[in-house]
C-alpha cells in the first residue's frame, strides 16, 4: 500500500497539543454523545467563526460539556485570543450513520434491529487555510476500494485490510475496538496513511444533530432542479429554490434513490458539499452581531451536535477560530468529491483515480482547492495550470483564457460548454452538476450556477 508519510509539513493540534498520531484510539476522548451528520460541523464553526459575541460565549462556557483531556507531553498553555493564529487547520469530518436512539431511528429509518448499527456514511478533510482566506473541502467516496494499515485500540490491533470497502474501517474499529473513539481515530490513520496528510482532529455527527443545527439557523434554501421524490426518506420537493428545515434537509443530505437521483453514493456527496455552502451562506448572511438571541441557540445546538476529539474541545480554540474566520469570502470555499473511477473488480464500487493524488498534493502544500488565481483571474487555462504544478488538480479540463462569470462563476466555452474554473469539470446547464472530464463521474455542483439560473426566484418560505 502506498504511503505518504514522509511529506514534511505542520499541522497543528487545536488546542497546542502535540500528541501522538492516532493509531491508538485510546489517546483521544470524545465529549458526550455522537448527534449529528456530515455538513453539520462547518456550521458548528460558523456559531463562531461568523459571530464571536463575549456574553454568549460566556453563559455556553456551562453548556460546553467536554471529557477531561489528558494532558500530552509539552503541554503548553492556551492563549484565549487564538492558539492558532497563523497556522492551518485540518480536521477529519465523519458523518456517522446510525439508528442509535429516537431521532436517529425517527429520521433514518428502520427499526429496532438497525440499532447497534455504525457506518460512516459521509467522510470529508476540512482544511482552514492559514490566512483564514479559504477553506478546503474534500468528500471521500464511501465505497470505494481501498487498502488500510493495521490499527491498535484499546481491545487489540485490527489487521491491515486490503481492497476493502472505505466506510467499513469505521464500523469494523467501532465493533472491534472501543467504539466511536477507535473507529473515529483508526479512520483518521487510514486517510493519513492513504493521502499523506498529518490530519491529528476529527469531528464526529450524525443525523438528529444536522437536523437540530439547521433549525438553528432558521432553514436553508436548496434550489431543487426538479421535482424531486424519495420513498425511502419520504421526501417530496417542487422544483424551484426550497426553504427547508432541519428534516427535510437531512433527507435531502441522505436522498440517493429519488427522483434525479442515479442511485449512487458520489451524486449524494455533491449535494452535501452544495447544503454545506448553503449553511454557510445562511449563516453569513445574517448579521448575528445584532440577533445574539439566535447565535446563542445555534451554539447550544452546535455543543450538543458534535463529538470532538481532545484537542477541538476547547472553547478558547473556537473562539479564536470566530475572530479569525469571520471576514472570509463565503465563495472561498472549495468542496469536490475525490475523482474516482469504476473498480475491476466490481462496477458498483469506485477505486481513487490517478488524479487523486493531485488533490491531495494540494491539501498537503497547503494550497486552495482552485484553478483562479489568487489574483482573482483566471489561469491561462486550467489544464494549463495544472501542468504547472504537480499539486494541481489533475481533474482539469482545456479551456481557453477566460474570466469566469462574475454571477454564476463559470467559464463558457466557444461551444456553450459550461466549465468550473475550481476543477476544471464541465457543469450541466440543467442541474448544475460537475463532472471530471476524465472520470465522468460527479464532483461537486456549481452552486452560484445553480442558484442564479436555475432556481433564479425567490426562496420558498
Amino acid at each position: 500500500m502506498t504511503s505518504h508519510r514522509d511529506v514534511k509539513h505542520v499541522v497543528p493540534d487545536l488546542s497546542n497539543w502535540r500528541g501522538t498520531h492516532p493509531r491508538h484510539s485510546g489517546n483521544y476522548r470524545m465529549r458526550r454523545t455522537a448527534l449529528g451528520t456530515l455538513a453539520t460541523v462547518l456550521v458548528a464553526a460558523l456559531v463562531f467563526l461568523t459571530a464571536a459575541i463575549a456574553p454568549a460565549v460566556i453563559d455556553l462556557g456551562n453548556e460546553y460539556r467536554v471529557v477531561q483531556v489528558v494532558t500530552q507531553p509539552n503541554a503548553k498553555p492556551v492563549d484565549p485570543v487564538d492558539p492558532n493564529a497563523g497556522k492551518p487547520i485540518s480536521f477529519l469530518l465523519l458523518g456517522q450513520d446510525t439508528r442509535d436512539g429516537a431521532g436517529n431511528e425517527a429520521i433514518g429509518g428502520g427499526g429496532k434491529a438497525d440499532q447497534g448499527y455504525h457506518n460512516a456514511d459521509t467522510t470529508m478533510v476540512v482544511q482552514i487555510s492559514a490566512d483564514r482566506s479559504y477553506i478546503n473541502l474534500v468528500s471521500i467516496p464511501r465505497d470505494s476500494l481501498v487498502d488500510i494499515p493495521s490499527c491498535t485500540t484499546p481491545k487489540g490491533t485490527i489487521p491491515a485490510q486490503y481492497n476493502t470497502m472505505f466506510n467499513s474501517i469505521f464500523s469494523s474499529a467501532w465493533n472491534r475496538g472501543d467504539g466511536l473513539s477507535s473507529a473515529a481515530s483508526c479512520t483518521l490513520n487510514a486517510v493519513n496513511a492513504l493521502t499523506g496528510l498529518d490530519l491529528q482532529q476529527f469531528i464526529v455527527v450524525d443525523f438528529e444533530g444536522l437536523k437540530g443545527m439547521i433549525d438553528a439557523v432558521g432553514g436553508v434554501d436548496v434550489c431543487v432542479p426538479i421535482d424531486t421524490k424519495d420513498k425511502y426518506t419520504d421526501l417530496d420537493l417542487k422544483k424551484g429554490m426550497q426553504h427547508l428545515n432541519g428534516l427535510n434537509a437531512t433527507r435531502y443530505a441522505r436522498m440517493r434513490h429519488g427522483t434525479g437521483t442515479d442511485g449512487t453514493d458520489i451524486m449524494r456527496t455533491t449535494r452535501q458539499q452544495y447544503l454545506i455552502k448553503q449553511l454557510l451562506n445562511e449563516s453569513m448572511s445574517k448579521n448575528l452581531f445584532t440577533q445574539t438571541s439566535q447565535l446563542y441557540q445555534l451554539a447550544k445546538a452546535a455543543l450538543h451536535s458534535l463529538d470532538f476529539s481532545n484537542g477541538l474541545g476547547n472553547i478558547a480554540t473556537l473562539v479564536g477560530l470566530a475572530i479569525s474566520l469571520k471576514n472570509m469570502d463565503p465563495t472561498h470555499l472549495y468542496a469536490q468529491t475525490l475523482p474516482v473511477t469504476p473498480a475491476p473488480s466490481d462496477h458498483n464500487r469506485r477505486v481513487w483515480a490517478p488524479e487523486a493524488d493531485a488533490v491531495w498534493a494540494k491539501l498537503r502544500n497547503q494550497q486552495p482547492l482552485t484553478l483562479v488565481k489568487a489574483t482573482g483571474g483566471s489561469s491561462s487555462s486550467p489544464s494549463a495550470s495544472a501542468s504547472d504544478s504537480a499539486s494541481s488538480s489533475s481533474s482539469a479540463s482545456a479551456t481557453p483564457a477566460a474570466t469566469p462569470d462574475p454571477v454564476t462563476g463559470l467559464i463558457t466555452e466557444a461551444d456553450g460548454t459550461l466549465i468550473d474554473p475550481n476543477t476544471g469539470g464541465i457543469v450541466n446547464p440543467k442541474d448544475g452538476s460537475i463532472t471530471d472530464p476524465h472520470t465522468m463521474e460527479y464532483i461537486g455542483i456549481a452552486d452560484r450556477y445553480l442558484n442564479a439560473t436555475v432556481c433564479a426566484v425567490p426562496a420558498q418560505k
